[in-house]
């Protein structure tokens, strides 16, 4: 059985190139994103960490901690940093898993049980774990994202897709197709007209089961 929404993350001890902790630990009171990358010195991997680094002011914003894990070692780990950090022209102060063993992919249901790391292993071994994971304060599994080895993420998207989850949870709404903050959320079909209307005051229907209104600031 995978890790399907709305499940608790498994709370793993895992070593990191920043110590060994629990992943329950890490997350605490605050959201989280684990990032998956098939192998270290990796070049799209690579652009994609240097992107993570970049938008550490967005993820503090938004209370959210981010993770990396990678199949590679903690040493690896701690020289790749050296590029990212060339590559994306900051600090990249998240920590990144080192998962040899595959206990996080396979826990996360990245790769099959029967996986393993060959010795001389290429990123083709590990292909699988492209993953975004975005975890809740109660540890909940939000939403995920799996890409192939040759795209790389769009973390404009991820961004959108946090902050959204966000306004989702604190708020008692839904968000629309394509939807940025500041823009109308959808009232869920479950909450009547007189409610909404006491909630959210004035709402457009535009068909019966989809009323859209303005969040209150």
């Amino acid at each position: 059985m995978g890790l399907r929404i709305n499940d608790t993350i498994p709370d793993l001890t895992v070593e990191t190139d920043q110590g060994s902790f629990s992943l329950h630990e890490f997350v605490g009171d605050n959201w989280a994103i684990l990032f998956s990358h098939p192998k270290d010195f990796t070049p799209v991997c690579t652009t994609e960490f240097g992107a993570v680094a970049r938008l550490s002011d967005e993820w503090e914003k938004r209370g959210t901690k981010v993770i990396g894990v990678s199949v590679d070692g903690v040493e690896e780990h701690k020289k790749w940093k050296g590029d990212i950090e060339k590559v994306a022209g900051t600090k990249a102060g998240f920590p990144i898993i080192a998962d040899g063993g595959l206990e996080v992919s396979k826990a996360f249901d990245m790769l099959p049980a029967e996986a393993y790391m060959p010795d001389g292993r290429t990123p083709n071994d590990s292909a699988t774990v492209r993953s975004v994971f975005i975890i809740g304060p109660d540890k909940q599994l939000k939403l995920s994202m799996t890409y192939p080895m040759n795209v790389g993420r769009n973390f404009a998207e991820v961004l959108r897709a946090l902050d959204g989850l966000q306004t989702a949870a604190k708020n008692g709404v839904a968000t629309p197709a394509d939807w940025q903050v500041g823009e109308d959320v959808i009232i869920p079909p479950t909450v009547s007209d007189e409610d909404a209307k006491a909630k959210f005051g004035d709402f457009d229907a535009v068909l019966p089961y989809l009323r859209k209104t303005k969040l209150k600031a």
